[in-house]
């Protein structure tokens, strides 16, 4: 099984009201590197089987848009175990549940999500900060076949953008005509 680990696209400023926090839209520039996590993942011809996202609207928002980008035509499953404040506990029972599907991709959040790719991995948390860092918008593919996972790649949206800005320039060189 394939699991693709996203952490949800940019949101502006956290609030200070955690019930008001929730209900945090992606902002501009978070919709942008939804597009570009999606043109990625279809230049990678990767097709999911299921999405799972957290409850808050930004993950909402990310799962759908990258979802839609993929050509993703199932529901997306709310899991609170993706929640911000879900227990690695609650995690790893979820993961367990998801034997028979071959591509997942699972939408969270920060400081959960790079702690429950760490454990994917068999890393240790000696320090309780995790060892893997996930920017806004970053994807990582786990092959998770067996215990531990292997870490096929982790891709950083401004990675992402960069390329992508590259790729659509001409390489051509400029010729004055004066």
């Amino acid at each position: 099984m394939n699991l693709y680990i996203l952490r949800h696209a940019s949101a502006g400023t956290r609030r200070a009201n955690p019930i008001i926090d929730v209900k945090r839209p992606l902002d501009r520039e978070g919709k942008q590197q939804c597009i570009l996590v999606g043109a990625y993942l279809n230049a990678l011809r990767v097709h999911f089987d299921l999405i799972i996202s957290s409850p808050l609207k930004r993950a909402l928002q990310t799962a759908a848009l990258v979802g839609n980008e993929t050509g993703y035509e199932g529901s997306i499953q709310v899991a609170d175990e993706l929640a911000p404040d879900a227990t690695l506990t609650e995690f790893e029972a979820m993961i367990a549940g998801l034997q028979g599907y071959e591509n997942v991709l699972l939408v969270g959040h920060n400081p959960n999500l790079p702690q429950l790719l760490g454990s994917l991995l068999g890393s240790g948390l000696s320090s309780g900060r995790p060892s893997i860092r996930m920017r806004k918008g970053a994807i990582a593919r786990v092959d998770y076949t067996r215990r531990p996972g292997i870490l096929h790649w982790l891709v950083d949206p401004r990675i992402l953008r960069g390329v992508y800005t590259r790729v659509t320039k001409s390489s051509r060189r400029k010729i004055s005509r004066k």
